[in-house]
């Protein structure tokens, strides 16, 4: 499996280059299409939504769809999820999203369509990747309201917690040591100049930002 964990999408160059390498060949060859769901539960302005599509469209991808599936049955979604190299789930509230990965059947088809595709997660659409959501803290970080979904269990593809949006406000560094003095999980805190690539299991972080890794203790 092939994933792209980001907290703020495709931000520099570093990570353009990380994604180039995991879909094996040339942007303008390869159809990509955005998952939007998690926006949808999100008020007021939408530009980072919108900047983070702009990133993808600036990239020159042959073919890019967007797709809700929250809105549509599944046999109008799936064939054009089947259509793509690379699979985004953008940002927005967590939960909510996995709410609708579940509902929808997602869950159950995502590992086939990732045997030879692309996982690129945005914020909330990098936490579902996880072992775990880690809601317990995803409403005192972020302000995220729990809608639809009150597991703590992620898709699992990823075997650490993401915790991204690192210098943001209210989520520097002293607090993600905090958490680490606090909790017992492994877990990344990235800012949003930086990703974690996992390619068949192996794992890198790409950055050109700050980021940490806070070992199981």
């Amino acid at each position: 499996m092939k994933l792209l964990l980001t907290s703020n999408g495709v931000s520099n160059r570093s990570i353009a280059d990380a994604l180039l390498a995991l879909v094996g060949k040339s942007f303008s060859d390869s159809a990509l299409v955005f998952v939007s769901t998690a926006a949808n539960v999100e008020t007021g302005d939408k530009s980072w939504l919108i900047d983070n599509l702009v990133q993808f469209r600036n990239l020159g991808f042959g073919k890019t769809d967007i797709v809700d599936i929250a809105a549509l049955p599944k046999d109008r979604w799936m064939p054009r999820l089947e259509e793509a190299d690379v699979i985004v789930f953008g940002g927005g509230n967590t939960s909510y999203l996995m709410d609708r990965i579940i509902r929808s059947g997602l869950k159950d088809s995502l590992p086939e369509l990732l045997k030879s595709r692309v996982f690129v997660g945005i914020s909330a659409g990098s936490v579902i990747a996880c072992e775990s959501i880690d809601k317990r803290e995803a409403g005192s970080l972020y302000g995220e309201e729990i809608i639809g979904y009150d597991a703590d269990e992620g898709l699992g593809y990823f075997g650490s917690i993401i915790r991204p949006h690192l210098g943001s406000e209210g989520i520097g560094m002293d607090r993600m040591e905090d958490l680490s003095e606090r909790f017992n999980e492994t877990f990344y805190a990235i800012d949003d100049q930086t990703a974690i690539v996992s390619d068949e299991g192996r794992i890198e972080v790409v950055s050109e930002g700050t980021w940490k890794k806070f070992e199981r203790r």
